[in-house]
């Protein structure tokens, strides 16, 4: 149940944070329109009423909009895409940016993503049905929804569900990618430790966790003197819109060249050790609602809002003196292609029901039925940190007492029963704090890692735009 480089659960978190997105990705400096192209319009048709939340376009027959390496992306992709992150972005209350602006970012979002999909067919990653449906289920539950129902909301909100699904699964094969591509490739030193540790020693107290949104305008890889001074004019031209009274949100949404672009450049609430050191820097002397000015680093240039600071209530750090700990033990029913998870539920209810009636005892059932390694122990997980399970897990035993048996619980790993056994707090190991501030560095450097890895996928995709020939 460690969740140590665990893929599936990374997986999970991306499917439970995407329910109604796209897959997102970068623009880069190069991917020029030709002045007046619009890769979707028609010529001279009659006007007609648009649904109410889709593009104001008239939308005829299907044609190629643009060749990624051996594939292609077509016109009708491209609205079906449209018109499901306008759903989402009316939705959140973002302003939609200018019609042509937003179908340009759409389209390069598509163009990474389908030279992302082209690489997991190239590493032969698959993601089968099984996979699939529990990904959605957990969506629905996220969303507080039977799977009917969730399946209902979106067909009413015009979202075809095998549509759905099919974005779902490219969502999971991309994240597998970039696991390979990315996470798996970052180093860490022992010498990064000993300064985080440093850093961080005695400063629980005054952490604080900071909201921040941003605008990139990226620089292409291996870019000239004359694409880098381009680059820098556009940002800075944002950067007087934003001065002139500009939506930030709306702008993020038309210029900006990061994969948060179309939620408006919002990062949320992040402490510091999860933003980059330059917004840190540049966050140090702003108030709440300031603007920064335009600033460089290697990815490109970078405009910041600043949303505000918080104290939370509770702070995980590796200079925590104590923390809780769960001894807890658990008999796992893996779903698959024999075992439903209705199947698997079901066997578990009944296990609970001989626990209750104190027909059997734990480690007996769990040595007898558990599908994992723990069952010749009795279904024993040992002490468990704060972090160490899948979300699913670790809710569902912090509700428990000693003792108590959960009903059973779904994980990506199929379904389970959880007892615990006996909670304790215990000083933080040494060996501990350097494995927390090992992952608290991973994350700080995984989100530009990614963004340089995203970059480097799209400049070294061949992509041939056959927009022009619509407007003919």
């Amino acid at each position: 149940m460690r969740n140590a480089k665990n893929p599936v659960r990374q997986v999970c978190r991306l499917a439970l944070a995407t329910a109604l997105v796209c897959s997102a990705g970068i623009m880069p400096a190069q991917a020029q329109f030709k002045p007046g192209a619009d890769p979707v319009a028609q010529p001279a048709a009659p006007a007609a009423p648009a649904a109410q939340n889709a593009p104001q376009r008239i939308y005829l027959a299907d044609a190629i909009i643009a060749v990624v390496n051996n594939e292609v992306i077509t016109r009708q992709e491209l609205v079906q895409r449209l018109r499901l992150v306008e759903t989402r972005m009316r939705n959140q209350g973002i302003a939609l940016p200018p019609q042509q602006e937003f179908q340009r970012q759409m389209l390069e979002r598509m163009i990474v993503d389908r030279a992302q999909l082209q690489l997991a067919k190239e590493y032969g990653i698959r993601v089968d049905d099984s996979m699939l449906d529990r990904a959605i289920a957990r969506i629905a539950e996220q969303n507080k929804m039977s799977l009917p129902q969730f399946r209902a909301q979106l067909e009413k909100d015009g979202t075809p569900f095998a549509r759905f699904r099919e974005d779902i699964r490219e969502d999971i094969l991309m994240q597998r990618v970039r696991e390979r591509e990315v996470d798996n490739k970052i180093q860490i030193t022992e010498s990064e430790v000993d300064n985080y540790l440093a850093a961080e020693k005695g400063a629980v107290a005054d952490q604080k966790e900071f909201n921040v949104a941003h605008i990139l305008v990226r620089i292409p890889e291996n870019a000239t003197a004359e694409q880098i001074a381009e680059r820098r004019r556009r940002a800075e031209e944002v950067q007087r819109q934003l001065q002139a009274g500009g939506d930030f949100a709306k702008l993020a949404a038309t210029y900006s060249d990061a994969t948060d672009a179309l939620s408006g450049g919002d990062l949320g609430w992040r402490s510091p050790e999860r933003l980059p050191q330059l917004f840190i820097e540049v966050i140090a002397n702003m108030k709440k609602g300031d603007v920064s000015q335009v600033v460089k680093s290697n990815s490109g240039f970078h405009i910041v809002k600043f949303g505000g600071e918080r104290t939370p209530s509770v702070l995980k750090s590796p200079g925590a003196a104590s923390v809780q700990q769960t001894k807890v033990r658990h008999i796992l029913i893996k779903t698959n292609q024999i075992v439903s998870p209705a199947d698997a539920k079901r066997k578990l209810t009944e296990l609970k029901q001989r626990l209750d009636n104190n027909a059997a005892k734990f480690e007996d059932l769990a040595k007898l039925f558990s599908n994992d390694l723990s069952a010749s122990r009795g279904g024993d997980l040992g002490w468990i940190y704060p972090g160490d399970t899948v979300p699913e897990f670790e809710r569902a035993m912090d509700t428990l007492q000693p003792g108590q048996v959960s009903e059973p619980v779904e994980s990506p790993f199929g379904y389970h029963l959880i007892q615990v056994v006996e909670r304790k707090k215990d000083d933080v190991s040494q060996e501990r704090q350097r494995l927390i501030a090992r992952q608290t560095i991973r994350e700080r450097k995984l989100e530009e890692a990614t963004q340089d890895w995203l970059r480097q996928v799209r400049d070294r995709a061949y992509v041939e735009y056959r927009f022009d020939n619509e407007t003919r």
